[in-house]
């Protein structure tokens, strides 16, 4: 598919205000590519990266030629097999993505610190100002693109615009390989002829809303008028209204600035197990303390997160005395929780843990629980020295092996 760059008619500002320049890149099936990447007998070929449908597995991601018979992201993989009876599933591997995944992030910390990865695949950066280092933004775009296909191996599509919001349904426009650029100022120009369900902030339940109102694309939401659609929607309304004409001031949030840190998990099957789902509380304790630690950061709330089989959702939080990266505090407090709030026997589609108000951590508090933190603080660090070196798998709490594992 071909690129596509939005030339500008001009980029005029006025007088002493600096343009504001946000760079949003979307790795292309992510996961299929790399597994292309390592192997490149799967080249052109519909491969599946997903769980086994014989344990309710989904699809990760799918190959360019796999999406050509239908196959999307989040697709049970047995629906998936039987569109594209041929194609090739490979099951996830995780810790391989995420080795693609920091060498990308890598290349993008070298044009700016201001660095938002939203996900595994994909990041915000803010290059606001990098002209006088680099030249003009849009080649450092074309430049950042570039590399990632050169060091990395990976396709990327690229958006830039003067915020998250034109600069996020850029990238998304022209898969794969995609560049759009979108000039200051040309913002609603640009989103007019859309439709209305790629502005953020539209899921189902507002696109019919909007539909009902005659609303089929972004343009026709931006000529209503704001009482309309605060009369339809209430404050939501006028939000609405500012993001159909490209108006957004969000700040590209950095690691450090990030407002929580959480992890979850989805079961190939709905758990009832206590002791199981005791075991993955655990584990996720364990997975956010870490990542808090890496980050330099602690928080005090931590919540926890119980998603029914009929995907009733309950959301719980407690707040400590004091901040803590300690896997120990933050499962002792989401067990807590788990003990208040889960309806015994009922089955569990997915649990998650995660922690908030979070603050820099340029020493280590003393824990909640017990005065035996220093030891367990000074292991925890060693751990994930280990880890950093040997990978996420190298080592883990006995507790944690599942009991096929024990006699390894």
């Amino acid at each position: 598919m071909a690129n596509q760059t939005r030339k500008p008619k001009s980029d005029s500002q006025p007088a002493g205000t600096r343009l504001r320049w946000i760079l949003h890149i979307d790795l292309d099936a992510f996961f299929a590519s790399v597994e292309e990447l390592l192997n490149p007998d799967l080249r052109g070929k519909p491969v599946i990266v997903g769980a086994s449908p014989a344990h309710r597995g989904v699809v990760a991601s799918a190959s360019y030629a796999a999406r050509e018979y239908g196959v999307r992201s989040a697709m049970p993989t047995a629906r998936a097999l039987k569109l594209c009876p041929h194609a090739i599933l490979v099951p996830p591997r995780h810790h391989v993505y995420g080795e693609f995944s920091d060498r990308v992030m890598l290349i993008l910390r070298d044009f700016s610190p201001i660095l938002e990865q939203v996900s595994i695949d994909e990041a915000f950066l803010d290059l606001t100002g990098c002209e006088r280092l680099w030249g003009p933004i849009p080649d450092v775009a074309r430049r950042i693109q570039q590399r990632v296909m050169d060091e990395v191996g990976l396709s990327a599509s690229v958006g830039l615009a003067s915020n998250k919001l034109v600069a996020k349904i850029a990238s998304d426009l022209r898969k794969p390989r995609g560049f759009v650029y979108v000039a200051h100022g040309r913002e609603a120009e640009f989103l007019a002829p859309l439709p209305v369900e790629r502005l953020w902030g539209v899921g189902k339940v507002t696109a019919a809303a909007l539909h009902r109102l005659g609303v089929e694309t972004i343009g026709n939401l931006a000529a209503l008028p704001e009482s309309v659609l605060v009369d339809a929607f209430g404050p939501h309304g006028a939000a609405l209204k500012c993001r159909a004409l490209g108006q957004d001031d969000s700040p590209v949030i950095t690691e450090w600035q990030a407002k929580s840190v959480s992890n979850e998990e989805t079961f190939a099957t709905d758990q009832t197990d206590e002791e199981f789902l005791r075991h993955e509380l655990l584990r996720l304790s364990d997975k956010v303390a870490a990542r808090l630690r890496a980050n330099g950061q602690a928080g005090r709330t931590v919540r926890l997160k119980i998603r029914y089989h009929d995907f009733a959702t309950v959301l719980r939080s407690e707040t400590l005395p004091m901040p803590t990266d300690s896997a120990r505090d933050i499962y002792e407090t989401a067990l807590a929780l788990w003990h208040k709030h889960w309806q015994k026997g009922r089955a569990v589609r997915l649990v998650g843990v995660g922690v908030a108000n979070l603050e820099s951590a340029p020493y280590r508090q003393l824990g909640l629980f017990d005065d035996a933190h220093p030891r367990e603080d000074k292991l925890a660090r060693t751990l994930d020295e280990i880890r950093d070196k040997f990978g996420r798998d190298a080592i883990r709490r006995a507790s944690l092996l599942r009991p096929d594992e024990d006699a390894d």
